[in-house]
């Protein structure tokens, strides 16, 4: 801005005579802003001219008492009046008929949004308020000034929009050729030319090596979380400020440190921009670092491969994003507590569905039930069978596709165990390293020190002894470790592993093999499995997806509530009925039953002499005990029944049949006499003074 402008006579400015004594009456306001701190420290020049400013306003005739500096702006963008106090406070003023005219550098130091510009033209024309600037006063209330005022807010804002622009375009060429600076996240550091590279420390490597090995066996962030602390692996980290900066420091694993280093793809050795794009609707007022959301791959801005020194090959990297949305809610999930095998893997094959397995008997009865419809939309439950015989049949399967690689899995087992040791004792051994130089250093500090100048050796002391205090901790903590977990497997321990890995069935339900354990084997091996109860009856049809493509279908039969769901179970009526004619009784009609496979609708597995009388009392064909055919085989009138065969007869309940039976007999002087059948249910029997008769129906 040109100094001679401010040296411009008075009259220049008010030669249309818009100050009145009305604005006179009322104080001058002169607003000052500098966008940011940078540009008050550096370019002071121009703040010293907004300043300047109260001479132009006592040239028009405002004493000095009247003037008002409003400078709490020094620092903050005119973008939006989000933490802009002095802007609102000069709105305020105007609105409160306080101010007379207004004063600027010039009309972006006022504001650079038409919105909040127009608002403040909008209160200055209802109070008559004058705004002026180095090319002279405007008055809001006249249609020229009014149209001149709006078309510079308007330039104003198109000018902050140009230079955004700019600014973001020269980022974005910068970021497609990789160059771009961000920060970097643990494990990697940039070196004083640009260059990015690996942490020279080669403890801080390793430990953000083993993070990567233990996600590809535990398959969740929690079971990694849970490994480094029981291990007591801390993660390095470089402090980005303070009097530390630069240097390396170890802090606990957490669980949102892991989800970023698992998702983060320079440890692929990608370089990668716009991962994390801002929304405006989820930003918070006040909070400059809110509204970043996470966007998918393929809406990244720029993704450059074999960019940085990798820790994992870009394969890894795809699969271990796998696994992480697989451990979602919306997937199949993480490997759940419990005893069901196929948790998050088993598909209705009705409505296509995922199937979730439900616990009673606390805990020791499985069901999988297919219930989203009936809790989203409030329709019936979809299906439902026994969790038990379907994880047997699935446990068969995956030990006839295990049996041939036995050999090769004790092999592999032995080999994971030993490098698993060597990894550990890699580990141990750093943090050994590192306590043995923290001792060295502090020793050389204590010998650098001069004997008499006890202030400063006391504290020196005091270091090494806590150095010389943690080595020793350490070297007893690495030595209980080695005593529990040798580096080198004994010739028992590979005796037992490969023993137990050709006996898959006893490693299976070996003690030690929990139900995650089994799960987890489940899921290398099966993606889906898709289970349709075939029309409600024993009958499901089971097709199992194995990963790699290939299928198996298979039929099993599930634990039924009742008789008719069985789909033979009229076939089986007849077959009862036809051995009752041959002459057979009821244990050995059971005998042939099981015998020619026939099998109960529930749990047990073959049939017995009682569950043969009820399927002939369900036909009003008489069976029992001895006693019981001799009261059965009375001879009968006409019209007279059992109590059963009066309940199915006229389709009601036995104790409503004996309720009438008991009303009608009142008028006979006959009564109900109850005896208990074999089965433990009791059968009513009318009789006389005489004899036992059947009911009489009336």
């Amino acid at each position: 801005m040109n100094p001679e402008r401010l040296n411009r006579q008075p009259t220049l400015w008010d030669r249309s005579g818009k100050i009145t004594a009305q604005h006179l009456d009322r104080k001058a306001v002169i607003y000052i802003r500098q966008s940011t701190l940078q540009q008050v420290n550096r370019h002071q020049e121009s703040t010293r001219l907004q300043y300047g400013l109260v001479d132009q306003a006592i040239g028009l005739g405002w004493s000095r008492p009247c003037i008002e500096i409003i400078d709490d702006d020094l620092g903050c963008s005119g973008a939006s009046t989000e933490g802009r106090f002095g802007f609102q406070r000069l709105v305020a003023e105007v609105g409160l008929d306080h101010v007379g005219m207004v004063l600027g550098l010039e009309m972006s130091r006022l504001s650079r949004s038409s919105r909040d510009w127009h608002q403040l033209l909008e209160v200055c024309s209802i109070f008559n308020t004058l705004i002026g600037d180095l090319d002279g006063l405007y008055d809001p209330t006249h249609y020229n000034d009014r149209l001149l005022l709006g078309l510079k807010g308007t330039m104003s804002e198109a000018e902050l929009h140009i230079l955004k622009q700019r600014m973001l375009e020269g980022k974005r060429a910068k970021a497609r050729r990789g160059e771009l600076g961000m920060p970097l996240p643990m494990g990697y550091l940039r070196q004083l030319s640009g260059d990015v590279i690996k942490d020279p420390d080669e403890q801080a490597q390793t430990v953000i090596q083993r993070v990567f090995e233990l996600f590809e066996r535990k398959r969740t962030i929690n079971g990694v979380l849970a490994e480094l602390v029981a291990q007591q692996i801390q993660m390095p980290c470089r402090a980005v400020s303070g009097v530390n900066k630069g240097e390396l420091e170890w802090h606990r694993p957490n669980r949102m440190t892991l989800s970023n280093l698992l998702r983060h793809p320079i440890y692929a050795g990608a370089y990668s921009y716009g991962r994390r794009p801002t929304d405006p609707r989820k930003k918070i007022p006040g909070r400059p670092s809110t509204g970043g959301t996470v966007a998918p791959m393929e809406e990244w801005e720029v993704l450059i491969k074999d960019h940085f020194p990798a820790y994992i090959s870009w394969t890894d990297y795809e699969r271990n994003l796998r696994q992480l949305k697989a451990n979602t809610a919306q997937s199949m999930g993480t490997v759940r507590h419990g005893s069901s095998l196929l948790s998050g893997l088993i598909i209705c094959g009705r409505c296509g569905l995922r199937m979730a397995p439900h616990y009673n008997n606390n805990g020791q009865g499985l069901r999988y039930r297919c219930a989203r419809m009936a809790i989203d939309y409030g329709e019936a439950r979809c299906q439902s069978l026994s969790g038990k015989p379907l994880d047997q049949c699935l446990t068969a399967l995956i030990f006839k596709a295990l049996q041939p690689a036995a050999l090769e899995i004790s092999l592999a087992v032995a080999e994971d165990l030993e490098s698993e040791r060597l990894r550990q004792r890699t580990h141990w051994q750093q943090r050994l390293e590192r306590a043995q130089i923290e001792t060295t250093r502090a020793r050389r500090q204590y010998d650098a020190v001069e004997p008499e100048n006890r202030l400063v050796a006391r504290t020196l002391e005091r270091q090494w002894e806590t150095a010389l205090a943690a080595e020793t901790q350490l070297n007893n903590a690495y030595d209980e470790f080695l005593a529990h977990q040798p580096t080198v497997l004994t010739t028992e321990e590979r005796v037992a592993i490969q023993h137990l890995a050709q006996d898959i069935p006893a490693l299976w339900h070996a003690e030690t093999t929990t139900a995650a354990d089994r799960q987890l084997i489940v899921r290398q091996l099966i993606e889906r499995v898709l289970v349709t109860v075939i029309e409600d009856t024993e009958k499901v049809y089971i097709e199992v997806h194995w990963l790699g493509g290939h299928q198996t279908k298979t039929q099993i039969n599930r634990p039924v509530a009742r008789l008719d769901q069985m789909s033979g179970h009229r076939a089986l009526l007849q077959r009862v009925k036809c051995l009752q004619t041959q002459g057979h009784n009821a244990p050995a009609i059971a005998e042939i039953l099981n015998a020619e496979g026939w099998r109960p609708p529930k749990r047990r597995e073959t049939y017995n002499a009682p569950m043969v009388r009820s399927l002939l009392s369900r036909q009003g064909l008489g069976t029992g005990t001895q006693k019981q055919q001799q009261t059965t085989n009375i001879k009968r009138k006409a019209h007279e029944w059992t109590l059963k065969e009066l309940g199915m007869q006229l389709q009601i309940p036995v104790r409503l049949a004996l309720q009438r039976t008991t009303q009608r007999q009142k008028s006979q002087s006959r009564f109900p006499v109850y005896l208990a059948d074999s089965f433990g249910r009791q059968r009513a029997r009318t009789i006389t003074q005489t004899a036992h008769s059947p009911a009489v129906l009336g």
